[in-house]
């Protein structure tokens, strides 16, 4: 496999990626090569897919909120992290047509 050097990492991604590593007992290499597949929508069907970030991250609610509301509001970020990373795209959603208007 090739090796790929990163340069210019800012001071906060580094210290992100470092937490990243001790909080999941992972190496750095591990966290970097989440994040780029993440980020590529590559990581379905590898040992680092979505289901294994941190389920906080997108599900803190600020402002209030009624039980309803949180209620709906869980479901749905359940159901999108059951969803394929082709499942939502314009293709499949029928929205091609109106991406270039």
């Amino acid at each position: 496999m090739p090796d790929i050097v990163i340069r210019h990492i800012d001071s906060l991604m580094a210290e992100r990626i470092k937490q990243l590593a001790k909080e999941r007992q992972w190496s750095i290499n591990d966290v970097v090569l989440h994040a780029l597949r993440h980020g590529l929508g590559m990581s379905s069907g590898n040992i680092f897919a979505e289901t294994m970030l941190d389920p906080g991250e997108l599900t803190v609610l600020a402002g209030q909120w009624d039980a309803k509301e949180k209620a709906v509001f869980q479901e749905a970020i359940q159901a999108l992290s059951l969803a394929r990373p082709t499942q939502l795209a314009p293709a499949n959603l029928g929205l091609d047509d109106t991406l270039g208007a």
